[in-house]
């Protein structure tokens, strides 16, 4: 198996939940090539970085590559301590304020991830993994609208070994974009996401990374 980093993104207050992130620092593959090591390496994204001082990466799921995500982005920020990213998207500026690393993206990167409401915590919490239908599904309710808490699930729904993801910033841009107000999501297990507007229609993802080996 190709020698790489594990890191723990989205990690709770309590030290709970974090999606496990896959992070390569030296592979001259091309896409096949990786493509299959993020397939066997099974993690929901694998980071591959390209140039770690120009901060060119690029992000495979366990069958298809991504131009961009939030749980990856905010992890290779962390851990090369970068202020500007390069994904296929578009540059990604990055920052630490605390414990908690930020990104700046725009929901329109992240296409065909559709969010839906659901009256209560409780129903949320109750949908099987995955929820029937196709595409990205990211299932939502309020936990508290006038503190802006929010719980949600993330439901990939696209044929591979990922029925669920545990924290997924792109799914929080997209939702942060449409409330159009800062968020507090605990998404998965115990996963925490930070999302607020940023400037010219951008929105900030932000949350604590862990390094598991």
């Amino acid at each position: 198996m190709i020698d790489h980093e594990v890191l723990r993104v989205f990690v709770g207050p309590d030290g709970l939940g974090g999606n496990p992130l896959g992070v390569v620092t030296a592979d001259s593959s091309d896409a096949a090539g990786r493509q299959a090591v993020a397939a066997e390496l099974g993690y929901s994204e694998t980071v591959f970085i390209d140039d770690a001082e120009r901060g060119e990466v690029r992000i495979f799921t366990p069958s298809l590559e991504l131009p961009v995500a939030g749980h990856p982005l905010v992890g290779t920020a962390w851990l090369l301590r970068s202020s500007l990213l390069r994904p296929p998207a578009g540059d990604v500026p990055a920052w630490t304020e605390g414990d908690i690393t930020w990104i700046r993206g725009r929901a329109a990167w992240a296409p065909g991830r559709r969010t839906e409401q659901y009256a209560t915590v409780a129903e949320v919490d109750a949908l099987p993994a995955p929820p029937p239908g196709e595409g990205w599904l990211y299932a939502w309710a309020w936990a508290d609208e006038a503190a802006g808490r929010v719980r949600a699930r993330g439901f990939p729904r696209r044929g591979d070994a990922i029925t669920e993801d545990e924290a997924t910033g792109a799914s929080a841009m997209v939702l942060a974009a449409q409330l159009a107000r800062p968020l507090d999501i605990r998404q998965g297990t115990g996963s925490q996401i930070l999302t607020r507007p940023g400037p010219n229609g951008t929105i900030d993802v932000g949350g604590r990374v862990e390094r598991v080996r």
